[in-house]
């Protein structure tokens, strides 16, 4: 999964005009000003809508319940709304699949976070803020199987790997296990998981945060075989916007005054947990 990525006038301009066109109410539409008008390009008037996954998982969401504020994502979200202006009982959730939000066309939220990686071909498509985060990807098996006792990369390569399709976890694995068969490809996270309890490959990839989470609550008899090296995309967090939104500036800015105050710092450290974790080679 995985972050951030600019604001162009022409753009802009451009999308606003084919929205008033179509009569397509989007994120994409009017200019960003003062939140409480009519015309500050949200998609609903003196609210902030922000979008997570259908299911929102942990550490990022506590709870599957973004609304509490409890979780990194959820946190992070709620300190960009206070920076654009907006009081918590005025931001509003919406869920949407992975793919669909990063998909061409109008959006039914100002922006989404759901540790989408920045890459050039996403942004064909969609808008993205600068990074809000910096992921590494990690490796968990169950105990007793075949990745048993595998202590590197050369003795990943002989396994057989899953991880969720369209996802910066799918491309570490081609970039850098390079295995000798390809990977089981699922539409979800929790599909793969799914997968891997009942046995249907070896080794799941996923980002370092919730392969912790996932070893200590949620996949039985499960361990951490290790953390990998960056692949060849760096895998940075961004919230995804409509393409051209006028909001993409703002948000941007809002989240580079979190990191510049440390802000982010302070909310990976209280709810992203990095015990002793074995650097694969």
């Amino acid at each position: 999964m995985s972050r951030p990525r600019s604001l162009r006038a022409a753009a802009v301009g451009l999308v606003v005009a084919a929205l008033a066109l179509t009569g397509c109410a989007s994120a994409s539409g009017g200019s960003a000003g003062d939140p409480t008008t009519g015309d500050a390009g949200y998609i609903t008037p003196g609210k902030l809508t922000i979008a997570t996954g259908e299911t929102a998982y942990e550490p990022y969401v506590i709870g599957n319940d973004p609304a509490s504020g409890k979780g990194y994502e959820a946190a992070v979200a709620y300190a960009v709304a206070d920076k654009l202006g907006f009081a918590k009982e005025n931001v509003e959730w919406a869920r949407t699949s992975f793919e669909a939000a990063i998909a061409p066309g109008p959006k039914s939220f100002d922006f989404n976070i759901q540790q989408y990686t920045i890459t050039d071909e996403r942004k064909q498509a969609v808008d993205f803020s600068t990074p809000y985060y910096s992921a590494s990807q990690a490796v968990v098996a169950i105990k007793g199987g075949p990745a048993d006792g595998v202590t590197d990369i050369a003795g990943l390569k002989k396994l057989a790997f899953g991880a969720m399709s369209g996802s910066t976890s799918a491309q570490t694995i081609d970039d850098v296990i390079k295995p000798d068969a390809a990977p089981q490809l699922y539409n979800s996270n929790e599909d793969a998981v799914a997968a891997l309890k009942a046995g249907q490959f070896d080794a799941f990839v996923i980002d370092l945060d919730t392969a912790l989470l996932a070893v200590s609550q949620y996949i039985p008899n499960s361990f951490l075989i290790g953390a990998l090296p960056k692949g060849n995309v760096a895998d940075e967090w961004g919230v995804v916007l409509a393409k051209g939104s006028p909001l993409t500036a703002k948000v941007s800015a809002a989240i580079d005054e979190l990191r510049a105050d440390g802000s982010l710092d302070r909310l990976a450290q209280e709810w992203l947990t990095r015990p002793g974790v074995t650097q694969l080679q």
